[in-house]
This record gives structure tokens, sequence and C-alpha cells, in this order.
């Protein structure tokens, strides 16, 4: 999944960078770009640690029923 993530991030620098335009709104493009990047790894990482914390939670309830 990193990887994947990693592809599309350079991708889009690179359709960015190759872009005939002013280097001002070039690197607007990239700040915006990576901002918008960053917040969907932040937002993914954010649902896999609920994730995890709910499997956790589960095996605990599981674990304590059993004892």
């Amino acid at each position: 999944m990193l990887s994947v993530l990693a592809g599309i991030a350079t991708g889009a620098v690179l359709g960015v960078l190759l872009a005939p335009e002013k280097g001002s709104e070039t690197r607007e493009k990239i700040s915006a770009r990576g901002k918008d990047y960053a917040d969907s790894v932040k937002d993914k990482f954010e649902k896999f640690k609920e994730n995890v914390a709910g499997k956790f939670e589960k095996v605990k309830a599981d674990v304590s029923q059993s004892a």
C-alpha cells in the first residue's frame, strides 16, 4: 500500500513539474498536492489504528470471557 501511495505522489509531482507554467504556480501546486497526500496518509493511518484497536479490544474481551 505504501508503494502505491509513493507512486501516486511521484506521478503527481512529476506531472506538475513537467507542466508549462510559471515557477510560483508550480510550487503552489506541489505544496497543495503534498498537503493532500499527507492528509490522505494521515486519514488512512487513523483508520488503521482504529481497526487495530477494535480488534485488540475484541481479543481482550474474548480472553476475559474465557478466563
